[in-house]
């Protein structure tokens, strides 16, 4: 369930009680015309807060927490135009990551940075920018 948490003329807020709540003063999602910005998210499951061990575990769930994101936005992966990756330990990690985001994002895939980051207890955070159809 997705609750619309503000707008200003410009731009529209939603924080979604599918996703992880914040970690702080943020929503989940910015709409702005036909754009749309996700947060930063990372693998924690939004029931349980559970964390999966691995990194190709922590890429598959937090692409579902993107996924999510998207959804309450009424768009999925395939509207996505920009990924912006961190990985905690970037070389060690990034092939394994990459497998698992080339089975995720399949067909056209967006343009994408992925840079090493300092995570505090996760391994990879992904936020999208994406453009509504139409």
């Amino acid at each position: 369930m997705s609750e619309r948490k503000g707008s200003t003329p410009m731009a529209e807020y939603i924080v979604s009680e599918d996703l992880p709540k914040p970690g702080g003063p943020y929503s989940h999602v910015a709409l702005a015309g036909n754009m749309v910005w996700t947060a930063g998210f990372g693998p924690a499951d939004p029931e349980t807060g559970a964390v999966p061990d691995g990194i190709e575990a922590q890429t598959d769930a937090t692409i579902d927490n993107v996924e999510r994101a998207l959804r309450a936005a009424g768009l999925e992966l395939s509207d996505v135009v920009k990924v912006t990756a961190h990985l905690q330990h970037l070389h060690e990690h990034f092939a394994a990551y990459n497998r698992v985001y080339e089975k995720r994002f399949t067909g056209s895939r967006p343009v994408r940075t992925t840079v090493g980051s300092d995570l505090m207890n996760i391994l990879v955070e992904i936020d999208v920018v994406a453009v509504k159809p139409g």
